[in-house]
């Protein structure tokens, strides 16, 4: 267990409850004391100020929002994990708001309330996600992350379909994550699938499966993701990738909750609550023809997304450091200090690849600088601005608008103009022209434009 806590209070007014902590707690090396109630856990706090507590939401002689209001007035260092058996989400909001560290819903596992304090060691932790195999985390204490994070946690007490839309980088499949973490699915599985990076002939039998002999070479019959997802949560990220052929077929699965296998006749139950990705917008790709509007807002139920790292430039300093914590500590190497410079020009930067281009910066940084403190000279050979300026008149400013001129030649102008607006990058490309990238990728192949320039 990180040194950073020695001891911990444990708050609760049921005596089992009690005991179970206190033995995880000791098990993993913690000293403990317990109380069993508001006027008890204040007494103890005043006797000793606990780097950690733990306390029970709604006790007969008060809440633990007492508890942690007058825990951090007195110790603002101490962190505080909410435990509730409602799963109220204004309670649970209010408590994030109010200070706590973290909230747990009961029942929990063990396994949950030591990953809930390995985020309050890890630092911002009432923002923080913890995934094993995520490549980045969603870190900040900004107002614009902590509100879609709270519309996320309400999101996840429900068991209705939900669409994220936002830019690449920022953290979907996290959220996405989140969701499945804070639900009553949690502990069933999570399956996720990249509609782009799923061949188009193939994607179908990945999300069906298929029975045995539904093609050639089918020896067996095959469990598709909306199989393995059986009573957990499955990811359609980038569905605006999803074939146009697709799409009716995935329609009707939302709609009945329930399909077939590729080939087969048995009908299956969907038993998975459905979370669908994207950075482009689907509503301006169901205007120009390129996703089905009826599929739209069936996925549309609950709507979700998250802020681009450069509308919550608070955050890049917090997530730096959180990132060069994470990033010494997988390296062995001493955590470096950050100079105020070198935060500085971060957050100069407009970061068009969001926090992931933001961790692979960090990465880079501590890879070729060991020394003890970094400051802006390490930043020297990294292209960092503010971003180009978009033009007064738009990126078709340089079109030819002549009436009679070819339909293909205006598209073609319109495409090469985003393209150099977004400095080549396809993503963006589609997202400010409404298309998917797969979409981008076949027009410029179509017209014969440098792919190399545009990857």
């Amino acid at each position: 267990m990180n040194s950073t806590f020695q001891s911990v209070l444990v708050v609760d007014d049921e005596p089992g409850m009690r005991a179970a902590l206190v033995a995880n707690f000791q098990q993993h090396g913690w000293q403990t004391e317990c109380a069993s109630g508001v006027s008890e856990a204040l007494r103890k706090f005043g006797e000793t100020r606990f780097p950690l507590v733990v306390t029970d939401m709604r006790m007969p002689d008060g809440d633990g929002l007492s508890v942690m209001r007058s825990v951090r007035q007195s110790s603002p260092s101490t962190a505080v994990i909410l435990l509730t058996a409602y799963g109220s989400v204004p309670e649970a909001v209010l408590a994030m708001q109010s200070g706590a560290c973290d909230y747990l819903l009961k029942p929990f596992s063990f396994e949950q309330l030591q990953a809930a304090i390995g985020r309050v060691m890890a630092g911002s932790a009432r923002t923080c996600l913890h995934d094993i195999s995520a490549k980045t985390q969603l870190v900040g204490e900004s107002p614009v992350l902590v509100r879609a994070l709270e519309r996320a946690a309400a999101a996840a007490r429900t068991d209705a379909d939900i669409l994220v839309e936002a830019e690449s980088g920022t953290g979907k499949e996290l959220l996405a994550r989140f969701v499945h973490e804070h639900s009553a699915r949690r502990d069933q599985p999570f399956v996720a699938v990249n509609c782009a990076a799923v061949p188009e002939q193939l994607l179908e039998t990945e999300l069906f499966g298929h029975a045995r002999g539904a093609f050639t070479g089918a020896i067996a019959a095959r469990a598709g993701k909306f199989e393995l997802a059986c009573g957990g949560t499955l990811l359609l990220d980038e569905v605006g990738e999803m074939p146009l052929a697709l799409q009716p077929k995935l329609l009707r699965v939302l709609q009945e909750r329930e399909f077939e296998r590729v080939g087969g006749t048995h009908t299956v139950a969907l038993r998975a609550r459905i979370i669908a990705t994207t950075n482009v917008s689907l509503r301006a790709m169901v205007e120009a023809g390129g996703f089905r509007a009826d599929l739209f807002y069936r996925l549309n139920v609950i709507p979700l997304s998250l802020p681009s790292l450069r509308s919550r430039s608070e955050d890049i300093p917090i997530l730096a450091e959180f990132f060069a914590r994470q990033i010494a500590a997988q390296s062995g190497r001493a955590v470096p200090r950050l100079t105020g410079g070198f935060l500085a020009r971060l957050q100069e930067h407009s970061w068009p690849g969001n926090v992931r281009e933001l961790l692979n910066l960090m990465r880079r940084i501590l890879a070729l600088h060991s020394a003890s403190v970094l400051d802006s000279d390490c930043l020297e050979d990294e292209a960092l601005s503010p971003g180009p300026e978009v033009p007064s008149s738009g990126a078709g400013a340089g079109m030819l608008l002549i009436p009679g001129t070819p339909i293909r030649s205006l598209e073609r102008q319109l495409l090469e103009s985003t393209l150099l607006e977004t400095s080549g990058n396809r993503t963006r490309a589609a997202a400010m022209l409404g298309i998917s990238v797969r979409t981008i990728r076949n027009k410029i192949r179509e017209y014969g434009l440098p792919p190399r320039r545009y990857a």
